[in-house]
């Protein structure tokens, strides 16, 4: 009775009538795995978050927490991690677990899962976060090791100070082999993990219902998490309606800014207008996640303007960030004029603009290309989707002046990132939000080795100073030498330009003003197992 409850639409979110709270959001985009295997996009990320557990975790201060590993150690030279495992996480309940119906986390499990990511056949995008584990030939294995039910060792080729902040992505979350095994690339679809929620039904393109983990190991301050008793996520793909429906009191969260309700929403100096205030919280904070459209430097098409260095400089000259910024998002955002790295990692360098608005140096850059004033330069594709439609019209617009002609193919945002990852857009939309903390995050985007599809570099840009400084910093243990080899690595990126950075985000949450517990952290994660709702009748 309760699942058809919260089955039944986006109804008024109240305590149901068997007295259980239901956490709802939308997610606009739409989802597309349950599978942490395949947690590339935002969307699948959060919702794989509620479902799974890594060996660590990160708190809203990006702090590296325990969370399965209740301790681990590092060995002097940085190479070899141990792991400490709590005995007291088990599996979701699922028939395939036998009589028992579920069984305890074990080391073997994470020996399992990591090996998975890295198996060729299952292909999975975040590979190369274990790109620094040993692989012994002789064996043919990656350096992941059970030392018993309790103990994992992880062997690295070399020191790299960033790798626990890695373990904290979703991709390396625990699963189990028996329900892995058993769907196949179904899991997708039947997931099973040790997270605070656990799946009850997936309607594609309608809703997605969680309900709460019973046997869930974390606590906060002496209370069992998590708090509410489910969680619904809805598909709205038309964003002004979500809002409409959050206004109503039917949805409990709204995450981001949309061209559809930002100025109903906000003033011009982005404060929430006071017919809002009495009714809805808004959060907003620095967030790790760069706004950028990539061009296909190392694509077959050897014609394609793009790869000519002079016409991505001449696009990147050619737009008036700042004013589309003030314009198009009500002040929200950082415009992209200093390089990939975002503000808020230490090599962000606020001293050194790259790509001011200058549309006498755009022209210039055509001419040399051999396009003066645009003539007889081809038509270019830009791929992007719907949200992100009026950035890319005000790009149209400032570029056509100067006589860079942009064609606009707008996607569905599951479709987009597809074909992206399959290298079928030579010119695309893209985001890339800190899987964790640190700016080696961001540059591996454009590190050879990581070329896509087995790595994040969509772009396939390929540089040998480039892959030199990048091999460098993953041996440097000294965080500020390491900073500088980032900021160098970022000056190459921008002066060859594989990609026009459009903002750096701000962290926009909107919530009901009876949800506790909703914070946010410079990484955008949804941590709902501390989300509370509260009877506000009873504070008056």
């Amino acid at each position: 009775m309760f699942t058809v409850s919260i089955l039944a639409g986006c109804g008024q979110n109240v305590k149901t009538s068997d007295n259980k709270t239901v956490f709802r959001y939308n997610e606009a985009s739409g989802i597309s795995s349950l599978d942490p295997a395949f947690a590339r996009g935002q969307a699948d990320i959060w919702a794989c978050n509620q479902l799974y557990n890594g060996l660590v975790q990160l708190d809203d201060k990006l702090n590296v927490n325990p969370c399965i590993s209740k301790k681990w150690s590092i060995s002097d030279d940085g190479m070899l991690y141990t792991f400490e495992l709590r005995n007291d996480v088990h599996f979701h309940h699922d028939p395939l677990f036998g009589s028992s119906s579920t069984r305890m986390v074990q080391a073997e499990d994470f020996v399992y899962s990591f090996n998975r990511i890295l198996d060729p056949k299952v292909s999975s995008p975040g590979s190369w976060v274990f790109n620094m584990v040993e692989f012994d030939t002789i064996l043919g294995k990656y350096a992941f090791e059970a030392q018993n039910d309790s103990i994992l060792t992880i062997r690295l080729k070399q020191a790299f100070p960033p790798f626990l902040g890695l373990l904290t992505s979703q991709y390396c979350s625990v699963v189990p082999h028996e329900v892995v095994d058993h769907f196949g690339k179904d899991f997708r679809k039947h997931p099973v993990g040790t997270g605070p929620f656990q799946f009850v039904q997936w309607v594609e393109r309608s809703s997605l219902v969680y309900h709460k983990n019973p046997d869930y190991f974390e606590t906060d301050n002496g209370h069992k998490l998590p708090y509410f008793d489910a969680v619904q996520i809805f598909f709205i793909s038309d964003r002004q309606s979500a809002f409409l429906e959050f206004v109503k009191g039917k949805l409990d969260f709204l995450s981001g800014l949309d061209a559809s309700y930002k100025d109903e929403l906000l003033s011009r100096q982005g404060e929430l207008k006071s017919k809002y205030t009495d009714k809805l919280n808004m959060l907003t904070g620095p967030y790790l996640n760069t706004e950028y459209l990539g061009f296909l430097v190392g694509g077959p098409d050897d014609d394609d303007p793009v790869k000519d260095i002079r016409i991505r400089q001449a696009i990147n000259y050619g737009f008036d960030r700042v004013k589309m910024i003030d314009y198009l998002r009500n002040g929200m955002g950082t415009p992209g004029e200093y390089g990939m790295l975002p503000p808020g990692l230490p090599a962000f360098n606020e001293n050194k603009k790259w790509y001011v608005y200058n549309p006498e140096k755009s022209r210039e850059l055509l001419a040399e290309a051999g396009y003066p004033n645009g003539k007889g330069l081809p038509e270019i594709v830009l791929s992007t989707t719907k949200e992100y439609q009026d950035l890319c019209e005000f790009l149209q617009g400032q570029l056509a002046i100067l006589g860079i002609k942009i064609k606009l193919e707008v996607n569905p945002g599951a479709t987009q990132r597809e074909m992206v990852a399959k290298q079928k857009l030579n010119f695309f939309r893209a985001s890339w939000i800190a899987d964790y903390p640190d700016a080696e995050n961001y540059l591996s985007l454009f590190y050879s080795k990581n070329k896509a599809p087995a790595g994040p570099n969509y772009t396939h840009f390929e540089n040998r100073e480039f892959d030199d400084l990048y091999d460098k910093a993953s041996n440097e243990v000294n965080d500020s030498s390491r900073t500088v080899l980032y900021a160098q690595m970022d000056s190459i990126i921008s002066s060859q330009a594989p990609m026009v950075v459009l903002y750096y985000d701000e962290v926009i949450r909107l919530f009901q003003k009876d949800i506790e517990g909703l914070e946010i952290n410079p990484m955008n994660l949804l941590n709902i197992k501390k989300f509370r709702k509260i009877n506000l009748s009873s504070q008056q």
